[in-house]
């Protein structure tokens, strides 16, 4: 997975704008969704916020107060940093926080959830809580035309094909993992969960 999103640093965002690989995509309201997650995500009371794998800094943009960008790919953080999407880079891993108990208000990660596996879940939420009280989880939102669990054949630019697991949630069933919280959001193609 690291090698996947390292390699798609420079491309990450062509799945959000519909170019590139993405460009024949059938995705009936997605910018008015689009517009409409991201006034959710600026709505959120601004906080001494962490942005777990931040990737390109897309959503980080969005997220209110003095935010960190965490990611594990040097390539990601070249990007978003560039971007100036955040106050804060920081090159490091999701499911071993490089920061003491209790440095943050807040952690948001926006679609990186979903491609966790139980174990490393119950990882990444156990060092989510024990370095911020609140955790908010952007993720992709479940639909009849996806199973609840995939792996997805995933092409690069240059040719490249890899294999990513993802998960799409219900937003009851996203509150629920996360031991409670409440929708922030809950659309076709995105929900957000405050636990």
């Amino acid at each position: 997975m690291k090698a996947y999103y390292d390699a798609r640093a420079r491309e990450y965002d062509d799945w959000i704008h519909g170019v590139g690989v993405y460009a024949d995509r059938d995705r009936p309201g997605w910018p008015e969704e689009l517009a409409a997650l991201e006034k959710a995500v600026r709505s959120l009371p601004p906080a001494r916020t962490l942005d777990v794998a931040a990737g390109s800094g897309y959503f980080t943009r969005f997220l209110p107060g003095h935010i960190v960008a965490l990611d594990q790919s040097a390539n990601m953080i070249e990007v978003a940093n560039e971007r100036d999407t955040a106050d804060e880079y920081v090159l490091g891993d999701a499911l071993e926080l490089p920061f003491e108990d209790g440095s943050f208000e807040r952690v948001f990660t926006g679609h990186f959830y979903g491609h966790l596996d139980d174990e490393e879940r119950q990882r990444f939420v156990k060092e989510a809580r024990r370095v911020a009280p609140e955790l908010v989880v952007l993720d992709s939102a479940w639909r009849e035309d996806v199973e609840h669990q995939e792996w997805q054949e995933r092409v690069l630019l240059d040719g490249s094909t890899w294999q990513v697991f993802k998960r799409y949630f219900d937003p009851e069933d996203l509150a629920a993992e996360l031991g409670g919280g409440r929708t922030v959001f809950a659309g076709t193609w995105f929900v957000v969960v405050q636990a």
